[in-house]
């Protein structure tokens, strides 16, 4: 494949920058007491972002009634090497105050199936959503423990105020509207971040985005272990069309010995985890994986359908240099080795706005393609 640079993410966990101010109403102060913890140095990015680290014991984890007396886990036990940490996240006010509901503050809106069904297991008819759109490379089966990808990275047209575009890996598990999902890769969300900036992100939900997960540690849940990683951070470079291309490899595993899913980035920089206790369904496997792109809009199959874009904006059919890819799509179960998946296939919700294909060359192993443009007549009208 052409001239690929591999990125290095580099984050100090961020919810960028915390200061109440004067303004914000008892509910927002309220809310930042919950998120905001005392940071012990703050640190402001190249790129302007204010990053508050705080005592690793302290973080927003913890606060979890699930977690009241966990044990916090350094490490995966899958790696040699345990990594000191001693940071975790707040949230900005202004984010706040830019949220519709303080409730929902940092969560995907709920789910609403098109094609409901209580069967199990799940499927990705079952799972299309009215609000979103997704093209993606889905393998189906039981006990997978783990996944991971090279994702290509870009910067993508978001169209509306609300809106927002993934590239990045779901493990689920569940049974018709009550799936759980951990998510990771990443994401242009402007109404979150308050920027139109490409920016690491990880999800979780343990009731099909109803009420219970978040993104990144907005809310207790996911806890941070490591000191170079910041989610939500920007990163760069990103690619451009027919020119140089950048991504960074993510994976979700799960510590057989720990019980909790592991984020990790660049192959061998353990970011933090979930806990198994968050999950019932998750608690041990998953028997779905994803790898690709969503789009969330209230423009979503109607007219006009929105221009938020997936991926490069460009489809799948571009191939490398203007579509975006995912390479090294592995999944783990309980062999305990990293494999390409038995039996897989694509997925798009939306084929005129945007597609999905596996370009597979005889002898290579074959590399995904997702995205497209969102409205572009006559075809995504």
């Amino acid at each position: 494949m052409g001239n690929t640079s591999i990125i290095t993410v580099f984050l100090l966990v961020a919810i960028l920058g915390l200061g109440v101010e004067a303004r914000a109403s008892m509910e927002i102060n309220a809310k930042l007491k919950l998120l905001n913890k005392p940071a012990v140095k703050t640190i402001q990015s190249e790129d302007g972002d204010v990053i508050d680290c705080v005592d690793i014991y302290k973080q927003p984890a913890f606060d979890h009634p699930a977690l009241k007396n966990h044990t916090l886990q350094m490490a995966p036990s899958f790696f040699a090497a345990s990594q000191n940490s001693s940071n975790d996240e707040s949230s900005n006010s202004d984010d706040l105050l830019r949220a519709a509901s303080l409730d929902q503050f940092g969560r995907k809106p709920p789910a609403r199936f098109r094609n409901l069904s209580n069967t199990y297991p799940i499927t990705p008819a079952m799972l299309a959503l009215e609000d979103r759109s997704a093209a993606y490379l889905v393998t189906m089966g039981y006990n997978y423990i783990g996944a991971q990808a090279d994702i290509n990275v870009w910067n993508p047209n978001v169209d509306l105020p609300d809106d927002y575009t993934t590239a990045q890996i779901w493990l689920k598990n569940g049974n018709g509207n009550t799936f759980e999902s951990v998510e990771a890769g990443w994401v242009v969300n402007p109404k979150l971040y308050g920027d139109r900036a490409t920016r690491l992100f990880l999800y979780w939900t343990t009731d099909s985005y109803k009420s219970k997960g978040c993104f990144d540690v907005i809310c207790p849940g996911f806890v941070q272990t490591s000191t170079q990683i910041a989610l939500g951070a920007a990163i760069s470079p990103v690619s451009s069309p027919s020119g140089q291309q950048y991504h960074f490899n993510v994976g979700i595993f799960w510590d057989p010995d720990g019980g909790n899913w592991w984020l990790i980035v660049n192959k061998n920089v353990p970011v933090g985890y979930w806990p198994g206790k968050l999950f019932g369904y998750l608690s041990h496997s998953a028997i779905l994986v994803e790898w690709g792109g969503q789009v969330y809009s209230t423009q979503i199959r109607k007219t006009p359908h929105t221009q938020t874009a997936m991926g490069s904006g460009d489809f799948a059919s571009g191939l490398y240099g203007n579509a975006c890819y995912m390479q090294n799509v592995r999944i783990m179960d309980y062999s305990l080795s990293l494999k390409y998946p038995e039996y897989v296939s694509t997925w798009a919700d939306e084929a005129y706005c945007y597609s999905a294909q596996n370009y597979v060359k005889y002898g290579v192993e074959p590399v995904f393609y997702f995205g497209g443009p969102g409205r572009k007549p006559p075809y995504c009208p």
